[in-house]
């Protein structure tokens, strides 16, 4: 079966980022954090959701640990914008060539402003999505940072 043009897309700039982590791709689709956890047999604070934000007309993304959801005003207030509203799927597709459950935090058609809780430091094992909401890769805080060149920031 051919990888989906998503995924493939993740993997090129996973590698061309120099990505260590492992590329999975699961037997189902992983939309919530709970569920790629139980499918890893991970934590579901160790799942970096990518959650696609809309600032004044501008793409923002936050990578925020499965265990808790983002405080828009605060994160709003943090980076210095006015307010944050959630993406409509549109957006999310526009801005990251992905739908919404798949989200990378790499791999967009242009670079994304984003933003990386600090609360996932605590884990040493992290599992992002790679492009469709059946992909997942493993990465550390380090690594991840590294890849994304995102800026941490207390999001709760």
């Amino acid at each position: 079966m051919d990888e989906h043009p998503s995924v493939a897309r993740f993997r090129a700039a996973h590698a061309e980022r120099g990505g260590t982590g492992r590329i999975v791709i699961l037997p189902d689709s992983v939309h919530t954090a709970a569920l790629a956890a139980d499918a890893l047999g991970c934590e579901v604070g160790a799942i970096a959701n990518s959650l696609l934000f809309e600032a004044e007309g501008a793409p923002v993304l936050i990578l925020t640990s499965g265990a808790h959801r983002v405080d828009v005003g605060t994160a709003a207030a943090a980076i210095g914008v006015p307010r944050l509203t959630r993406a409509s799927p549109d957006f999310v597709r526009a801005h990251t060539g992905q739908v919404i459950g798949g989200v990378s935090p790499i791999g967009h058609p242009t670079p994304v402003p984003t933003y990386l809780d600090s609360w996932l430091r605590r884990y040493p094992e992290l599992w992002a999505a790679a492009g469709h909401p059946a992909a997942v890769f493993s990465t550390t805080f380090t690594e991840l940072t590294a890849l994304t060149g995102a800026t941490e920031l207390d999001v709760v």
